[in-house]
Order: structure tokens, then C-alpha cells, then sequence
């Protein structure tokens, strides 16, 4: 019978389990009271709307993590989602429009495309992964070498601007307007929309039962009855869903698209996920914990921005971050073992 612990206990044990977590908001503090407008509204705009974009992407990665597999396509996923996106919601009147024949559609005409693409290719991904054994890590290696190419070959490597006033409007919406603050970016809602129905998906269905179940033993979850092969590629797609949608909101938060969008993103959510909790071994992760992991990670790059650190120093210390993440987890799992 397990001993109920304490509130202190509890605290003790996320400290000791989340010392990543602790450190960022420890340096977040120290930042904030040297450096003018760190905590201002403005600056938590900026992090809220990069954490959005950041933790759609790492929803969709979560469940490849859970079941011991990975998605390094991820971030060029999202970026054909963009120039799709892009391409279909560019002014009709627009002088440098990719395709003068195509029409300008409505944006949500233009987003039910893109998540059909993006469901496709998640679709394909697990079927690889699933039914020909090909290692998480190759295939999606595969798959984010060849959405590239088709990306760079479609778009012929140039930026796609343009885009409609419709879907202009809505990314200007804005929410929680106070005083001189000029509100929030209405689309960070996804965020909350999308971790409302992962947590449910993971917590509260056969299907994320299913899901650790797959992570924590496969070949037992098999014998009991789990079809893994269709679990596997249910996993899969639902990540190319969730790129999908993420490129969609790139396209929109930042103005136009391009096939260099995305680069890298897949690391930062498998960074962010590893951070909060979401264990590289299987069978672990919950989606308040991959939030909080995101948050940290573009805390991280927003403080080194502050600080006035070199860009490029930036790459160096999310590296750092990254393998230290994922070498406590796995430190965490021998432990256990």
C-alpha cells in the first residue's frame, strides 16, 4: 500500500524530478529583475504565441515518443503545411501569385485541405513504421527529406506572401485587451483547445490506454488483444494532423510562408516533450507536462535574446539542453530497472 505524501513531499519530488524546470524559472527571475520589460505583457505575447505553434507540433510528436518511436519530420511537415496554406489563401488580385489560375479560396477551405494532406502523410509515415518495421528513426527521416523536396519543388523555393485580408483578420484577432496593452493573439486558444482534447484522448479513452500500454510493453500489449500495427498508424497520423495545423498558424502568425519554415522544430518538440516528462523509454508523458516543457524551452530562447547572447550561441545551448534532457530521462530509467 502506498504512503500518501505530503504537499511538501510533493514538491520535494517535482523538484528533484524537474530540475530543468526549476533552474529556467529560477534564471527567469533573476533576468526579469536586472533586464527592463522581461515580464512585461508584451514580451509573455511573444512566448505565449511561439509556445502555441511549439506545442501543437509536440502534441503531435508525444504520442510517437510514448510508444518508443520519434517523428523527425515534423518540422517540414508543418512547413508544406504553410506553403500550402499560403499558396490557396493568396489574394486573387496578388501581382506575384505562385499560381495565377488558382483561385483564392476561403481559409477554412484552405485548412480542411491541409489536414487532409497532413493526415496522409501521417497516414504513410505509420504505415511504414508499422506494417514495414522500418525504425521510427529512419522513416521519418525519409519522409522529412522527401516533404522537403516536394516543398522546394512546388514552391520553387520562393517565399509565398500575399495572403487574403479574411485570413489576415483573423490572426489581428486579439483577446484580454487591457488599457495600453493591445491584447493577446486570439489564436494562442488552440493551445488550450488542443491540450483540452489530448487530455482527454490520453486519460479518459481505450485509445491512449492502448497508447502506454503500446509504450510500456509492446509484445504484452499485443497478447493482450491491443492492435498495435493500427494504433501505431492512428499515432502517426494524428501527428500529421496536428503539424498540419501548426503550419497553418505559422503561415498566419508570421505574415507568408516559405519551405525553410520549420527548421528544427521537430527537436525543440522533442526537447520540450523529454523536459516535461515525456519519457524517450516508453509508456510516460502527460500533456500538462509537455506544455510545461515547451514553455520552458521558448522561455530559454527568450532569455538568451534578452541577455543580448550571439544567435548563433543559441543553437549551442538548446543543444546542451536537449541531451541533458534526454540523458536524465534516461538516467530515471535504469534507476528504476
Amino acid at each position: 500500500m502506498k504512503t500518501k505524501m505530503s504537499f511538501s513531499q510533493k514538491v520535494w519530488a517535482y523538484v528533484k524530478g524537474n530540475p530543468i524546470v526549476i533552474m529556467m524559472a529560477f534564471i527567469s527571475i533573476i533576468v526579469g529583475c536586472f533586464i527592463d520589460n522581461f515580464f512585461s505583457a508584451d514580451n509573455l505575447n511573444v512566448l505565449m504565441g511561439n509556445t502555441t505553434i511549439r506545442f501543437i507540433i509536440a502534441l503531435g510528436v508525444s504520442g510517437c515518443l510514448i510508444t518508443k518511436g520519434t517523428d523527425l519530420s515534423a518540422g517540414r511537415q508543418a512547413a508544406l503545411a504553410a506553403t500550402l496554406t499560403g499558396v490557396m489563401v493568396q489574394r486573387a488580385d496578388y501581382a506575384s501569385r505562385l499560381f495565377p489560375w488558382m483561385p483564392e479560396m476561403n481559409m477554412w477551405v484552405a485548412l480542411l485541405i491541409v489536414l487532409v494532406i497532413g493526415a496522409i502523410i501521417g497516414t504513410i509515415t505509420g504505415l511504414i513504421v508499422s506494417r514495414l518495421n522500418v525504425p521510427p528513426f529512419i522513416a521519418t527521416l525519409g519522409i522529412q527529406t522527401i516533404v522537403y523536396g516536394i516543398n522546394l519543388i512546388y514552391t520553387n523555393a520562393q517565399p509565398i506572401g500575399g495572403q487574403s485580408q479574411q485570413f489576415k483578420d483573423f490572426f489581428n484577432w486579439k483577446i484580454l485587451a487591457i488599457g495600453s496593452f493591445k491584447g493577446f493573439s486570439g489564436f494562442i486558444l488552440f493551445a488550450v483547445l488542443f491540450g483540452a482534447f489530448f487530455w482527454f484522448l490520453y486519460n479518459k479513452t481505450t485509445h491512449g490506454k492502448y497508447m502506454y500500454a503500446i509504450g510500456g510493453n509492446e509484445s504484452a500489449a499485443e497478447v493482450s488483444g491491443v492492435n498495435v500495427q493500427a494504433r501505431k498508424t492512428l499515432i502517426y497520423m494524428t501527428a500529421g494532423i496536428m503539424y498540419a495545423f501548426a503550419g497553418f498558424l505559422m503561415t498566419g502568425k508570421s505574415g507568408g510562408a516559405s519551405a525553410s519554415m520549420g527548421v528544427s522544430y521537430e527537436l525543440e518538440a522533442i526537447a520540450g516533450c523529454t523536459i516535461g516528462g515525456v519519457s524517450t523509454t516508453g509508456g510516460i508523458g502527460t500533456v500538462s507536462g509537455i506544455l510545461v516543457g515547451v514553455l520552458v524551452f521558448e522561455l530559454l530562447k527568450i532569455i538568451l535574446q534578452f541577455i543580448g547572447a550571439d544567435p548563433n550561441f543559441n543553437y549551442i545551448v538548446q543543444g546542451l539542453v536537449v541531451i541533458t534532457a534526454v540523458a536524465m530521462d534516461i538516467r530515471k530509467y535504469v534507476k528504476k530497472k
